[in-house]
């Protein structure tokens, strides 16, 4: 089978070397993987989805390696085995909390994802007389993950204004009209990639009585955040976005909610002592760890802080600034597309590695599908897991989203604008038709790996396609 290659124009100057975009940051796990193209050959895949999960850094795959034969249950194994998995996962709470700058009596609890973490929280908001003590508040913005578990509990929803400035004086108004015990922000929109002024909104709340909690599934793995000198009260992200496998979530912060709240998993290791009718519930991490925890997702999440801890920043943030700018300029001078975002008054050096876009005339989904087939490009599609947000952006059927990191290069961003260019110019080169609610190539001949079972994927997510 013949074998497709791509270098883009700009990368056969010699003075797009000294970009310091022009190779990866870090080497990451699967940076060499050929896609199989509709048409015929191969391409080194194109990997603009690390907002959804972020390919494992090398570092951490190799580490993963040498943890593995120790892999036991923790906690009350007597063996060599599980007395080493132990240490190691126990460690990683102190790994992880100083990866945040956390306060030294931080609670440090291991979950399945961010979502979880929320829930979590969600179930120690504090109680007065058998009542709620106050609301939750948060914007419209939000990724479901930092929505629907407030939904559950008082709470009241703030529609973001056209400019950030606008939003966080309509943060303060609200505040100031009491009641508010929790502000759940994001600490960068999943959508846009559009940064927060997290520090800012802790003053807020912490002046009109509320306590904050930081979604920062995105923002983690792409800025530093310290939660001692911003005074953050919790923070929550993933290990899958943060360059870890098996997706591993982590919530981070003050105690004294989280050793009252409903434990989040009533079962083994939770408790101090259990009886037929009742039960004593332990506090500390282990109140909300009932059940065998995911020891090596939550290993192979710190040793990620832990490398990207070691990164210079400077060099980080112009890497990631380089090819988001070249992918931005790129987007805008193609006839038809609309680079999106929230505020007007976002200042590009906040934002991250994410670009949200339409292209006029196309179904998003189809213009995914297009892509990855025929120029072997990965990216997201769709509404994010942010109805309201991608609703009020008039974009109630979705749009199309590129996301980077630290194994990105700029050559990724150039072949994502020449396919759209091709599209423009070209049209589709191959029939698509749509399949469990997604659009596939018609009579797709290309295969799996002979590991992987050869169906779609496209089964087994919810259709996404009302409100």
């Amino acid at each position: 089978m013949s074998t497709a290659t791509f270098t883009s124009p700009e990368l056969r100057h010699d003075d797009s070397l000294l970009s310091p975009a022009a190779r990866p940051l870090a080497a990451v796990t699967g940076a060499e993987l050929q896609a199989p193209l509709i048409q015929g050959g191969h391409v080194r895949y194109a990997n603009l989805d690390y907002g959804a999960s972020a390919p494992a850094l090398t570092v951490v795959s190799a580490y993963l390696n040498e943890v593995l034969p120790y892999y036991a249950s923790v906690h009350r194994g007597a063996g060599y085995a599980s007395q080493i998995s132990t240490s190691v996962y126990e460690n990683a709470r102190n790994i992880v909390r100083d990866f945040v700058g956390g306060r030294a009596d931080d609670t440090v609890i291991f979950t399945r994802n961010t979502t979880d973490s929320l829930n979590l929280l969600a179930g120690c908001l504090p109680v007065v007389d058998g009542h709620p003590a106050g609301e939750v508040l948060y914007l419209d913005i939000e990724h479901h993950a930092n929505l629907l578990p407030w939904q559950h509990v008082p709470h009241r929803s703030i529609v973001a204004a056209p400019t950030l400035a606008e939003t966080i004086a309509n943060v303060r108004e609200a505040l100031a009209q009491g009641g508010v015990s929790l502000l759940a922000v994001t600490g960068a929109s999943n959508v846009t990639g559009e940064i927060l002024p997290v520090k800012e909104l802790t003053a807020l709340a912490h002046q009109y009585g509320a306590r904050i909690v930081v979604d920062a599934a995105q923002l983690a793995p792409h800025r530093r955040v310290d939660i001692a000198a911003a005074d953050i009260d919790y923070l929550v992200f993933s290990g899958h976005k943060l360059y870890a496998p098996f997706g591993a979530g982590v919530l981070v912060g003050r105690p004294d909610w989280l050793d009252a709240g409903t434990p989040h998993l009533a079962g083994g290791g939770a408790v101090r002592e259990a009886r037929l009718d009742s039960v004593t519930w332990a506090t500390g991490p282990a109140r909300h760890e009932g059940g065998s925890p995911n020891v090596l997702g939550a290993a192979t999440l710190a040793r990620a802080t832990q490398v990207i801890a070691e990164l210079d920043q400077d060099e980080w943030h112009a890497h990631e600034s380089a090819i988001r700018t070249h992918l931005v300029e790129g987007l805008k001078g193609i006839e038809g597309v609309t680079v999106h975002q929230i505020f007007s008054d976002t200042d590009p050096a906040d934002t991250i590695g994410v670009v949200n876009f339409s292209l006029e005339g196309y179904d998003a989904g189809l213009v995914a599908a297009y892509l990855a087939a025929e120029h072997g490009i990965g990216l997201r599609d769709g509404r994010f897991c942010a109805h309201p947000l991608l609703k009020r952006l008039g974009l109630p059927s979705g749009s199309l989203r590129a996301s980077f990191g630290l194994g990105s290069r700029l050559e990724d961003a150039t072949r994502l604008i020449a396919g759209i260019k091709a599209l423009k110019i070209e049209g589709l080169g191959w029939d698509y038709v749509v399949d469990s609610g997604r659009w596939v190539p018609a009579n797709d001949h290309r295969t799996y790996p002979h590991w992987a079972p050869n169906t779609p994927g496209t089964a087994g997510a919810a259709p996404c396609s009302t409100d």
